[in-house]
């Protein structure tokens, strides 16, 4: 990450270093000595090398996955939260920019232990789990997902269906400009919020 950096580590990621931690222990290699021997024996293709890692070692599905994750470049060391972020507003999408910066801002603002963790596609926004997160949509449109349970959509607030997939983000409010960052952006925002209390 960078210094001084307003975007926190994915939480995964601290999962995912305190099970590293035990690999040794549990498969007799460390995980940089599945990475050398991935590169030194294991196939090239990241399927194949799950497939492998898994037939000829025994290796669980989470190990296999972080693995070939890091054989890849793609482990904690090489996260980027704050390059993931410029690259959700280049190009077409630069003009959201501005609207994504202050629903961030609001966001932060809701309390210390609120973490903004951007990914490739959206920027998940963490209390104890995901309360809400960012999204540029479209090149003309971001939605503000909201964790929601229990609540009817109606207005501004539209159902996503995850309350019936199990899924963290149950609600959206679609945001085009910053005048859309109303009272009513608030409301819904501290109310998801305060339930991930």
């Amino acid at each position: 990450m960078r210094p001084g950096s307003i975007y926190s580590m994915h939480p995964g990621f601290a999962m995912e270093e305190a099970a590293v931690r035990n690999l040794k222990e549990r498969t007799s290699r460390t995980i940089e000595e599945w990475v050398a021997l991935l590169h030194a024996e294991g196939p090239a293709d990241e399927k194949e090398r799950r497939v492998w890692l898994k037939a000829e070692h025994g290796i669980t599905t989470n190990y296999v996955l972080w693995i070939v994750e890091r054989a890849a470049g793609r482990g904690p060391e090489g996260y980027d939260p704050d390059a993931n972020a410029e690259a959700q507003y280049a190009g077409k999408k630069a003009h959201l920019g501005p609207i994504y910066e202050s629903l961030l801002k609001l966001c932060l603002q809701l309390g210390d232990d609120v973490k903004a963790c951007p990914a490739a596609t959206i920027v998940p926004l963490y209390r104890k789990n995901v309360f809400a997160q960012i999204k540029p949509t479209t090149n003309s449109r971001i939605d503000l997902g909201l964790c929601l349970r229990g609540v009817a959509p109606g207005g501004r607030l539209i159902d996503t269906g995850g309350q019936a997939t199990g899924d963290r983000i149950t609600h959206r409010i679609a945001i085009t400009s910053m005048d859309e960052i109303d009272d009513q952006v608030r409301y819904w925002l501290k109310r998801a919020y305060d339930a991930a209390a």
